[in-house]
């Protein structure tokens, strides 16, 4: 059996993108990298014709993304113990922490396609 970097690329290889120069990788990057952006970037010709600017800006969107969840988890409780009853609060943080990890398996996806489509190669570490 082949090892899972090879047949899925390198750790944090999105699943459903086939490893770099495998087939039509390319495509698949462009429409999983389409599928974490806002909708509204499927309306420009720019970001499906030059997949490095695509991941790119899907890297730079995530990045928000991480912040906004920092920024709502330093102030959760302060913000919202008057607004909710007590057993809320630590939920709403189970959901931060939650997507803080979504979006840190997601970075690290978008920056192994990014790599990829400028031609970077993967190197194993030990």
């Amino acid at each position: 059996m082949e090892p899972r970097a090879r047949r899925h690329g390198p750790p944090g290889w999105p699943q459903e993108v086939p490893p770099a120069g495998a087939g039509e990788w390319r495509s698949a990057a462009v429409a999983w990298l389409l599928d974490q952006a806002p909708p509204e970037y499927r309306g420009h010709p720019p970001l499906r014709n030059h997949p490095v600017l695509l991941a790119w800006l899907v890297g730079h969107h995530v990045a928000a993304g991480r912040e906004a969840v920092r920024r709502a988890t330093a102030g959760a409780r302060r913000e919202l113990s008057a607004h909710l009853p007590p057993e809320v609060v630590p939920r709403a943080l189970e959901v931060l922490e939650h997507e803080e990890l979504r979006l840190r398996r997601l970075a690290r996806a978008v920056d192994q396609l990014q790599s990829a489509l400028r031609g970077e190669g993967f190197v194993p570490r030990l």
